[in-house]
């Protein structure tokens, strides 16, 4: 088993000021982990991650320029990379898989065809850079399908989904181009939900039906929204009957519930915090303290080992907090439909960093002992 991580904002942090101490003494936080023997960085890539009119939509911006930026720093470290594709401008995730701007009105051929054709030439712009890349996720957790409504799966009143069809076939363009252009990279099928047994079985099982071609299930592991451990691994037993190798492409826990600014107008806009953790119904075993972190990863990482997992990587580990360090602007916001969502429920959604309580530095950027805890 080998260790990564996610810090697709990392090049955001920098040019905002970010510093990362361990002690009193200020660290590159990249060779502090390969330090302690972190081998992999997963870099996630935007379409076009601004508004028609040239205004960023934040989050580290995450272009293919980024990508690029981010990946030669990587690679002059000795990390192996990971790079994933989440075919939308922003954040792809369960909620939201929005189309590209420059995508909308196709239908599902030309959607396919789309897909192909940008997944390639992308892939060809890094590989004449000379990147070389582990791994390749074709869509960010895509358990509710990819570029809605085309590759939408669509549920039915006794819980089974429809429209594996579509999906399917954007999910091959996707994969026939990373074969063609990177054939030795491991391809992720990443899923979040991870404690619903039933759901990755009919998932995957479609998968496999339609004999799609993919190498590794690539879980989203966050115990306020997926389950314990016990339920956790239960599903990775379950799903080894497909054949996959397995990894846990995001892994977090918070330090706190804290929030870093007090008494903001309309409450702590934290992912967890303390205005919302009693809402999120999960069991909580481990306290949301440095101790409670860093004894959640370690005894996450010793079970993910026995359990055969192939690697494990923590997501957004240098997100601390500072002036201009965003999850979103307002027009990302407008183009995900977020505005509009929390406006029809008489709200008005931050823009701040609001996973910052995740990171494995604090909110000044010294380093947590989870980070020392991550290692195997």
């Amino acid at each position: 088993m080998h260790l990564g991580i996610d810090v697709s904002t990392y090049l955001e942090e920098l040019e905002h000021g970010a510093g990362y101490f361990d002690g009193e003494a200020q660290v590159d936080p990249l060779d502090l982990f390969r330090m302690n023997g972190v081998e992999g960085m997963r870099i996630r890539l935007w379409v076009d991650p601004r508004s028609e009119d040239g205004k960023p939509y934040l989050a580290g911006n995450c272009d293919l320029e980024n990508f690029l930026r981010l990946a030669r720093l990587a690679g002059s470290k000795g990390y192996r990379l990971m790079l994933d594709f989440h075919y939308s401008d922003f954040w792809a995730d369960p909620g939201k898989q929005t189309i590209p701007k420059a995508w909308r009105g196709r239908d599902l051929k030309e959607m396919a065809e789309t897909v192909y054709t940008y997944t390639g030439e992308t892939l060809r712009a890094i590989k004449r850079e000379g990147i070389d890349l582990s791994y390749i996720q074709v869509g960010n957790e895509i358990t509710n399908g990819m570029l809605w409504p085309v590759g939408r799966l669509i549920e039915q009143p006794d819980g089974s989904r429809t429209n594996y069809e579509s999906l399917i076939a954007l999910y091959k363009a996707g994969v026939r181009a990373c074969r063609e252009v990177y054939p030795q990279a491991g391809i992720i099928l990443h899923l979040e939900k991870s404690y619903d047994q039933r759901i990755y079985n009919e998932y995957l099982t479609h998968m496999q039906e339609a004999g799609v071609d993919y190498d590794i299930i690539g879980y989203s592991y966050y115990p306020y929204w997926h389950g314990t451990f016990d339920m956790f691994f239960a599903n990775v037993e379950m799903c080894k009957k497909f054949g996959k190798r397995q990894m846990v492409v995001e892994l977090g826990y918070a330090f706190t519930a804290e929030d870093y600014i007090k008494n903001e107008h309309g409450g702590a806009q934290l992912v967890v915090s303390e205005d919302n953790l009693e809402t999120l119904g999960f069991t909580k075993e481990y306290p949301l303290t440095p101790d409670g972190q860093v004894r959640f990863v370690e005894d996450f990482l010793k079970l993910a080992k026995q359990h055969g997992i192939e690697g494990v990587y923590y997501w957004e580990p240098l997100w601390i907090p500072g002036d201009g360090i965003c999850w979103a602007s307002e027009e990302a916001m407008e183009y995900t439909g977020d505005a509009e969502r929390y406006a029809e429920a008489g709200k008005k959604k931050s823009t701040r960093n609001e996973w910052a309580n995740q990171c494995l530095f604090d909110y000044e950027g010294r380093k947590l002992p989870s980070f020392d805890g991550y290692k195997l």
